[in-house]
């Protein structure tokens, strides 16, 4: 049992008997007859392996658990000193290392318990500052994602800190805004983030992570919308035609904005945006292969219509397969490792295998969709 759920055991069990002696107290009236109420037993289970630490002990513990990546032992050893311990001068840095201990565990409740009780997003610098970016990331792991942007939005705005810390904290408000469903909102704020970054005159005092996430983060909103566009062949051709444009386009603006982040520089996101390109062009792809043809095609139309669209999917299959590999080459330049690479170098192979088999002459599905205008990079 952890300290945090052991402080809230003992309330419970304080109040159960403040309310007993409370109703002891109480005067009886003949008119109504005596009632017992009977509660389950209560156990409150103590920690004995701690309990005859003091506090230097237990950070001395704690900080040695947490070095050795134990981090459940650190966590009960920071937590035993916050709970049991609270005017010692460890005591705000052991609340902030349980926290950081739970969120390794990625026992986020229990984190954010930790990080709220020092964090402070108006005012606070130091331990209170770093406190309210990693609650903000707590309230982002358990999905309340409008209350860790409202976090995020006061870091922001606050004009006694560093350009750098207020950048880092609008990218993030942004992409809660975006899981929260707010695109527009969300879109907003991260080209503000570009907007201050473009400006600065020494961009070097902004770690390049920060506007390459906000590009990369811009390009998803893009990719949403591109994946909302539903490619219906009981449309027609022409109303098709027209979707699959849209989509087209859709794609485009997708992309620009992923190489952008690129272009910042970060391996990271620059190995992540590679990996969102290749697998947008592999997803229109998996869309033009999988749809049927309009029904107005007669069978010598579906048969030109079918050998068009073989032009387009080898097209598109190249381009994919082109940018993976490119992907692959830049992580590979910087050492990059990530679950972007990984996906990358799977959908690489896939492709090639595609590719391959269209190469072949291996028959595309009977019924395939309209290819509309090609998207270019």
């Amino acid at each position: 049992m952890s300290a945090t759920w052991r402080t809230w055991v003992l309330v419970g069990v304080l109040g159960l008997v403040g309310c007993r002696t409370t109703s002891s107290a109480v005067r009886e009236t003949p008119e109504k007859p005596r009632q017992e109420v009977h509660f389950e037993p209560v156990s409150v289970t103590a920690d004995l392996e701690l309990s005859e630490l003091n506090d230097e002990e237990l950070f001395a513990g704690g900080t040695s658990a947490f070095a050795a990546n134990d981090f459940a032992r650190a966590a009960r050893y920071f937590g035993r000193l916050v709970d049991f311990h609270p005017q010692s001068k460890h005591r705000q840095e052991a609340l902030y290392n349980a926290g950081l201990s739970y969120e390794r565990l990625e026992q986020w409740e229990e984190a954010y318990l930790r990080f709220s009780e020092l964090a402070d997003a108006e005012k606070g610098t130091g331990d209170a500052l770093d406190a309210a970016f990693r609650m903000a990331e707590t309230q982002y792991h358990l999905e309340r994602f409008a209350d860790a942007a409202k976090v995020l939005g006061t870091i922001a705005a606050r004009e006694d800190l560093p350009v750098g810390k207020r950048l880092e904290a609008q990218v993030q408000q942004g992409v809660c805004e975006l899981e929260s469903g707010q695109p527009e909102k969300a879109e907003a704020t991260l080209r503000k983030v570009i907007t201050t970054y473009e400006g600065l005159p020494d961009k070097d005092e902004v770690e390049d992570y920060f506007p390459g996430q906000a590009h990369f983060f811009i390009g998803e909103i893009y990719r949403l919308h591109y994946e909302a566009v539903k490619l219906d062949p009981e449309k027609g051709s022409d109303a098709l035609a027209n979707d699959l444009n849209y989509k087209a386009e859709l794609l485009l603006s997708a992309q620009g904005n992923y190489l952008r982040a690129i272009r910042v520089g970060n391996g990271h996101w620059a190995t992540a945006a590679g990996s969102q390109i290749g697998a947008m062009y592999e997803n229109l792809y998996e869309h033009l292969v999988s749809s049927p043809a309009p029904r107005e095609l007669d069978a010598e139309e579906a048969q030109i219509y079918r050998e068009e669209l073989r032009k387009k999917v080898r097209v598109l299959l190249t381009k994919s397969i082109n940018i993976y590999e490119r992907t692959l080459e830049a992580a590979e330049r910087i050492g990059s490792q990530n679950a972007f690479v990984d996906k990358t170098r799977k959908s690489l192979e896939k492709m090639k295998a595609l590719l391959l088999a269209d190469t072949d002459g291996a028959p595309l599905p009977s019924d395939s969709e309209p290819a509309g205008s090609e998207p270019h990079t």
